[in-house]
């Protein structure tokens, strides 16, 4: 691709998949849930260490799409199968975790900076969320696929992942920066126990999701 005039006739394109990445990834899920929790409950450094792995995981995924990789995750039927029963059990697993915190009356505390991890912990645990999901790699393959057309050069592909890992950035790195705040803490505080009732099933649905599908 010699110019950005190469690029103009597939902006049309390349702004769907755009639009595509960003509600998927306002919508709740398991990502942001898990930033949101983290911030609100050890505070903004931590929230944004993990936010910072989920967005490193996030680009992984999308780079394999864009190289085509998808084909190799395909040819190894163990590895997906591994990477699913892995992914939907750590989905229940935070499932029991949000309904445990539903459960409690106590208010979430504000910004509560404990130590129960450290910075790389809080980053592999974000890393981990999107690398054992391997329903990430079909969302990212849907996202390049809608922006890249078979006359477009294969450099769109990596423009419409460039351009997703830095409205991941500004999304993840938004979710951890907001719920880390007193005024936030204190609006939670007042829906706590429905929002985190909603992230329960949220979870249990995504594992199940994930340990059911073919």
């Amino acid at each position: 691709m010699n110019s950005i005039n190469d690029i103009l006739p597939y902006l049309p394109a390349i702004s769907i998949s755009y639009i595509a990445y960003l509600v998927a990834t306002i919508s709740p899920g398991p990502a942001n849930l898990a930033i949101m929790a983290t911030s609100m409950s050890e505070g903004r450094k931590p929230g944004v260490l993990l936010a910072s792995g989920v967005v490193i995981g996030s680009l992984t995924w999308g780079i394999l799409a864009a190289i085509g990789l998808s084909s190799f995750l395909f040819s190894y039927a163990w590895l997906m199968t591994t990477m699913r029963i892995v992914g939907g059990l750590y989905l229940f697993w935070l499932s029991y975790k949000s309904f445990r915190s539903c459960l409690r009356s106590e208010e979430p505390k504000a910004l509560d900076t404990g130590k129960n991890r450290t910075g790389l912990q809080y980053f592999l645990l974000g890393l981990g969320i999107h690398l054992t999901n391997p329903k990430s790699i079909f969302a990212w393959l849907s996202i390049i696929a809608v922006g890249v057309s078979p006359q477009a050069p294969v450099e769109i592909s990596y423009v419409i992942v460039g351009g997703c890992w830095l409205m991941g950035i500004v999304v993840f790195g938004g979710y951890a920066l907001a719920f880390s705040t007193k005024k936030m803490i204190a609006l939670y505080g007042s829906f706590r126990r429905w929002i985190e009732g909603t992230a329960s099933i949220i979870f249990g649905l995504a594992g199940f999701k994930l340990l059911t599908m073919r």
